[in-house]
């Protein structure tokens, strides 16, 4: 069947209207985004390595010959079976089994496997790897190609995007055109582009050689991905530059400073106001005193202040009638800007509404009443703001808290609730802070204000770095010592394997082993996988005191203010980025007593695992941490996903590119003299419909 790249994904075999509501989620609308949505990693299953000379992290196919299988019951009941092929031994882990398999696991039988070797107790061992049990030694039947790992969503599995990718990949389309000039480009992109055509490259992508370099592969070096990283790099440029340019169009409210209300405010609070505050409060004012809308990102280390700079801009709008929001990701942080924004706000005559999906009914009724008809000129919630049900009469300044956290499409939902003509100022507020060349790049359509300065009187963090094999049971006779003090301790078990089934068993276990060792202490436990209903009731037992001990994912790592927790412990901290390790040590020390953060690692760590803990453990400033981990990259990305900001690549990375984005710019001006026709093209490529997002 011949494809056009425009046609609906309903026009493959086997997608129909559910799966095509599936793959909308990933924003695969049409046969050229399923071309276009590329693999982020790739698996080698072309060779077989001895098990003898298998390491730690590494992933391989092996063949053995059973030499044990047994149902173990510790804290958890598991399947081991124990293979060797004269080079070695390891050990298959399963946690989830049935009947069926543990019978196919018979002593002398084959076994053809394929995992990641992780460090077990008695030796290596993978767990719930792919594997197929046979009679005989297993002869062939290695794939040809490297085994492509699509980025995904629920119900999509890898082996369908393969078959979709199978079908585009086979249609010879007519319309794929080059819409890069190649006299645009830099010498050495101009070779990238001659050394492959754009379907040879998208080939090679989605189905790589067995004797392709598998290194350059992984780290996006291969001549076909710096050509599609460049030409994406341009699509984004482009598209931040429309977005700009439209929003240029736009009106939002001019709002004067009612300087009298200002100083009252100021001279309620607890404290003062560092230089820092004091800059980004004048920057923002300034901003809110315009017709063009603001679009201002606040950036600062956790506890730096960013709260007080919203609450000033806040203010400025229901000074000037016109109302304002601030939306958090968690009812959690919501509530907490609540109670803050009421105590400060209620003192000066102006009620702070509240709206979440736990508001009562009749409150919730009320609110959004009085919301519509402009009585109530300040609200805080979460994405209870942005129903269907919710009016403004006049909204006028929009305030998003941890920007990176809310799905664009609710971000966008906010600022529709506008009167025809109008659209808010808006303020984001981040605790990621971003690296100046990222944000002159990415974020080139947003003013970027930092508050680099820590308010008097907060210590910082202490941060040691211990062996986990070695030192374990001495980590949790410390966190019990904390608990005995009246302090309260975070235990962080973070994402190790890409399944949020096995990280929430994770942490499952752990709390079990803490609560069997501290049976004194009240223990906690929140992940991923619970209900965010009971998510949220754990934490705030937490903040409440009612917890001394809370083992978590890194769900924590926005949200939690509890200023007695002083201790934090994170399990297999090398496996994790900087910018997140920081994130999470950012919930201590919010207190005024010392506060301690011990990293528990696993050895052999890699030279960057050495760098990222080496320069926790030297520095609390998170900017010095943003250029770190910009330096070394590090096992992570910046804001530990591939999502920076609002828009997510394909095959571009921010930081792995930075050295091309100098080129970009000099390249997008001559592509718009050359070839101006092709630039909403390229949008629509790499981009599509979310180049409105920019404006989210």
């Amino acid at each position: 069947m011949m494809l056009k790249l425009n046609d609906p994904v309903t026009k493959l075999s086997g997608v129909g209207p559910q799966l095509a509501s599936k793959l909308e989620r990933v924003h695969v609308r049409t046969v050229q985004d399923v071309l276009f949505h590329l693999p982020h990693r790739y698996e080698d299953k072309t060779t077989v390595s001895p098990i003898g000379a298998l390491l730690p992290e590494m992933s391989s196919v092996v063949i053995g010959k059973i030499d044990l299988a047994q149902v173990v019951f510790g804290r958890r009941r598991s399947l081991l079976v124990k293979i060797s092929d004269g080079t070695g031994s390891l050990t298959i882990r399963m946690f989830h089994f049935n009947r069926a398999q543990e019978k196919s696991f018979q002593r002398g039988l084959w076994v053809r496997a394929f995992g990641e070797a992780r460090r077990g107790a008695k030796g290596l061992e993978l767990i719930h790897p792919e594997y197929r049990v046979s009679a005989d030694e297993p002869q062939g039947g290695l794939d040809t190609t490297l085994t492509p790992v699509y980025p995904t969503t629920d119900g999509v599995s890898q082996l369908l995007w393969r078959k979709l990718s199978d079908q585009v990949l086979s249609s010879a389309f007519t319309d794929l055109n080059e819409l890069i000039d190649r006299r645009c480009l830099p010498p050495q992109m101009q070779q990238a582009y001659e050394a492959a055509s754009l379907q040879q490259a998208l080939a090679t992508l989605h189905r790589p050689n067995a004797d392709l370099n598998m290194a350059a592969m992984q780290q996006a070096n291969s001549a076909a991905h710096q050509r599609l990283i460049m030409e994406e790099l341009l699509a984004h440029h482009f598209s931040l530059r429309k977005t700009k340019d439209l929003r240029g169009r736009d009106r939002a409210p001019v709002l004067e400073p009612d300087q009298s209300v200002n100083q009252r405010f100021l001279a309620n609070l607890s404290f003062s106001l560092t230089g820092a505050q004091q800059r980004v409060c004048k920057e923002v004012t300034e901003d809110l005193m315009t017709q063009t809308p603001t679009m201002r990102l606040v950036q600062g280390d956790v506890g730096s202040g960013k709260t007080v700079v919203a609450a000033m801009a806040m203010l400025q709008a229901a000074s000037c009638h016109v109302q304002t929001v601030l939306m958090a990701p968690t009812e959690l942080l919501a509530e907490q800007h609540f109670q803050t924004l009421s105590a400060w706000f209620n003192e000066l005559g102006i009620e702070v509404g509240w709206l979440a999906s736990k508001t009562p009914a009749k409150q919730k009724r009320d609110t959004i009443a009085r919301l519509a008809n402009g009585e109530l000129l300040v609200a805080v919630g979460t994405h209870a703001l942005i129903q269907e049900a919710v009016d403004y009469r006049l909204l006028g300044l929009v305030v998003i808290d941890e920007q990176h956290r809310f799905g664009v499409e609710q971000r966008l939902a906010l600022r529709a609730k506008t009167p025809k003509g109008q659209v808010p100022h808006q303020l984001v507020m981040t605790a990621t802070p971003i690296p100046r060349t990222l944000a002159m790049t990415f974020y080139a359509d947003l003013d970027v204000s930092s508050i680099d300065e820590l308010p008097p009187g907060r210590k910082a963090v202490e941060t040691v770095v211990i062996p986990a094999q070695s030192r374990r049971d001495e980590v949790i006779q410390r966190v019990l010592a904390a608990c005995q003090q009246g302090r309260q301790v975070y235990w962080v078990c973070p994402l190790i394997e890409e399944s949020e089934a096995l990280e929430a068993q994770a942490a499952t276990d752990t709390a079990e082993e803490l609560s069997d060792a501290l049976k004194s202490l009240n223990v906690g436990l929140v992940h991923g996988r619970l209900k965010p209903k009971d998510k949220e009731q754990v934490m705030a037992r937490f903040r409440a005191g009612e917890l001394d001990l809370l083992v978590a994912t890194t769900v924590i790592e926005v949200g939690v203010d509890v200023p007695n927790a002083s201790l934090m412990v994170i399990e297999n901290a090398e496996r994790m980025g900087l910018a997140q390790l920081h994130q999470l040590r950012g919930r201590v020390g919010r207190g005024r007593e010392q506060s301690f953060c011990i990293l528990l690692y696993h050895t052999p760590l890699s030279q960057h695992a050495r760098e990222r803990l080496k320069t926790l453990r030297e520095t609390n400033d998170g900017f010095v941490i943003a250029q770190k981990d910009l330096e070394i990259r590090g096992a992570g990305e910046l804001l530990g996903t591939r999502q920076t900001g609002s828009i997510s690549f394909k095959v571009a990375d921010l930081i792995r590119d930075q050295h091309l984005l100098p080129s970009v710019e000099g390249s997008a001006k001559k592509l718009l003299k050359l070839t101006p026709q092709h630039v909403d093209a390229l949008i629509e490529r790499w981009v599509g419909s979310k180049e409105n997002y920019v404006n989210a």
